[in-house]
């Protein structure tokens, strides 16, 4: 199979056990590209995101994108923006990228400034 598939296959993994275990709390996605990380926060039920963040906002500019630095700081500014909208508790989903180097960065920085998952 080739790596693109793999990767489907995990995203769709992943997003299926995090569905059984949900139970309504909304979903903190993550996307990790070869320049950029994004993150949002997403309520499922309604289909609506709550709070986003990536290294592309206003709030980023002259940073660089690429590395686990920049992965944090967006964690902690995803972290603040869903708490400022009322949002305590999520469920981590990382896509079908591995939990390792930025996306585990960006995970542990929105941990550590207040979200629970």
């Amino acid at each position: 199979m080739k790596s693109y598939q793999l990767f489907l296959r995990r995203k769709t993994r992943n997003r299926n056990q995090l569905s059984k275990v949900a139970n309504g709390r909304p979903r903190l996605s993550v996307h990790r590209s070869s320049k950029h990380i994004y993150a949002q926060i997403i309520d499922d039920a309604s289909g609506v995101t709550l709070a986003s963040a990536s290294t592309l906002d206003k709030d980023m500019k002259g940073t660089a994108g690429s590395n686990c630095a920049a992965a944090t700081s967006v964690g902690k500014m995803v972290a603040e923006r869903a708490k400022k909208n009322g949002v305590e508790t999520v469920i981590f989903d990382r896509g079908g990228f591995i939990y390792h180097g930025r996306v585990k960065a960006l995970a542990e920085a929105a941990r550590e400034a207040g979200l629970k998952f």
